[in-house]
């Protein structure tokens, strides 16, 4: 059985915030480390399978080499979504998504005035 996109935004904004995530330097040779201080979920209209989420992430340091630098406590925003798996296992499951979110124009203006209304977008 799929949990429901309501359930799983509940449980996922409480494990989401003050998590700390890592990405790639672009030199591959360092790691940046980021930290989740505000996030907004959003259901896509027209694919209830499908969650969009804008983060606000503050950077916490680095590991190893790095070419990007960025001072301590730099904020940016994370579009993301998860969405339910059809393959492999990930099948039924809420999963991250790999590329770039394509979202319904109708959409997209809900999720920044959500995201502004939660204090995720400053």
């Amino acid at each position: 059985m799929i949990e429901t996109a309501q359930t799983f935004i509940e449980r996922k904004r409480l494990k989401c915030l003050g998590k700390v995530f890592k990405t790639k330097d672009i030199s591959r040779n360092g790691k940046h480390l980021w930290k989740i201080e505000a996030i907004t979920f959003f259901q896509q209209s027209t694919y209830l399978e499908k969650i969009f989420t804008i983060e606000r992430i503050v950077y916490t340091g680095k590991e190893g080499e790095i070419l990007l630098v960025h001072d301590m406590g730099y904020q940016e925003y994370r579009i993301g979504y998860y969405i339910v798996g059809k393959n492999g296992n990930k099948t039924n499951k809420w999963t991250w998504g790999q590329f770039c979110p394509f979202i319904p124009t109708e959409d997209l203006p809900k999720l920044i005035e959500k995201a502004k209304n939660e204090g995720t977008i400053l």
